[in-house]
C-alpha cells in the first residue's frame, strides 16, 4: 500500500518527563487508508507516542505529519480531520447518549448525524440513557462515535476494548471494520493480539520508546520463528505480554 502523501509520518520523536525517557526515537509511517497497530509491554512509550502524534504534547525532538498538517502549528485545521479516543474517557456522567453526541458534533461545520453515529456503533437502543448506566463496551463505543463525530479523516484509538467481555470486544471489532470501509485511516494501539490480527494491516513494536519491529502481522511471527503473534512479540521484545495492559 503506498500514498504520495502518509495519512501520518513520525520522525525521530523523542519524549522525556524528568528522568523517565518514555519516547527515545520513533519513527513511523501510516498510509491512507492503513490500520495501523501499536503494541509492546508496559512504559514502552504506547500511549506518549500516540499523544505526540495528536499533537497532545510536545516533543523534545523530531517532527509529525498528519494529513500534511503540523499538530501544534495548525491544531485547529486538524481538529476537523483528526478523532482521538482515549482509553480513559473523561465524559458529564449525568448527560445523555444523544446529549454528549450533539454536544461534540456542535464542533464542527459537517458532524455526521447523530442516527448515523448511534448506528456505527451499534448504541441506536441507548440514546436515551445516561453516560453512567452504560455498560464499559458501550461507553466505550459511545467514546468512538465522538471521536467520528467530525467525520474525521485519521482515528487514533487507545485500548479500546481494554475490560470487555469477549462479546463485547468482537462487536467493537466488527465497529472498526466498519470504520476502516469507510476510508478511515486508523492508529491502533492494543495489547490483544488477537485483536491486533483481525484489524491491523501492520503492526509497530515498541520498546523502551523506539520502533524495533515494523511489519504485518503474519511477517512479525515469520520474522520472529514464532508460532502466535503473542509468542512473537515476546521474542522481539523479550518481555512478557502480561505486561502489557
Amino acid at each position: 500500500m503506498t500514498s504520495v502523501e502518509p495519512a501520518i509520518l513520525a520522525e525521530n520523536l523523542a519524549k522525556r518527563y524528568g528522568r523517565i525517557q518514555a519516547v527515545a526515537d520513533v519513527s513511523l509511517r501510516v498510509e491512507v487508508g492503513e490500520v495501523v497497530g501499536v503494541v509492546g509491554t508496559n512504559g514502552a512509550g504506547k500511549t506518549t507516542t500516540i499523544e505526540l502524534i495528536a499533537g497532545m504534547r510536545v516533543p523534545d525532538r523530531g517532527r509529525v505529519v498528519v494529513l500534511g498538517l503540523d499538530p501544534r502549528r495548525d491544531r485547529a485545521r486538524l481538529r476537523q480531520v483528526l478523532g482521538v479516543q482515549l482509553q480513559h474517557a473523561h465524559l458529564h456522567h449525568a448527560l445523555r447518549v444523544t446529549e454528549l453526541l450533539d454536544l461534540y458534533r456542535s464542533f464542527y461545520p459537517d458532524p455526521r448525524p447523530t442516527d448515523e453515529l448511534l448506528d456505527l456503533v451499534e448504541l441506536t437502543d441507548q440514546r436515551r440513557s445516561i453516560f453512567e448506566k452504560l455498560s464499559g463496551g458501550q461507553q466505550q463505543r459511545l467514546s468512538i462515535a465522538i471521536a467520528l463525530a467530525g467525520r474525521p479523516r485519521v482515528a487514533i484509538l487507545d485500548e479500546l476494548t481494554t475490560g470487555l467481555d469477549p462479546k463485547a470486544r468482537r462487536r467493537m471489532w466488527g465497529t472498526i471494520e466498519r470504520i476502516k470501509s469507510s476510508g478511515v485511516t486508523i492508529l491502533l494501539v492494543s495489547h490483544a493480539m488477537e485483536e491486533v490480527e483481525r484489524l491491523c494491516d501492520r503492526v509497530a513494536v515498541l520498546d523502551a520508546g523506539r520502533v524495533i519491529a515494523l511489519d504485518t502481522p503474519a511477517g512479525l511471527v515469520d520474522r520472529a520463528g514464532a508460532t502466535t503473534l503473542d509468542d512473537a512479540i515476546v521474542t522481539l521484545t523479550g518481555k512478557n505480554l502480561e505486561d502489557a495492559a
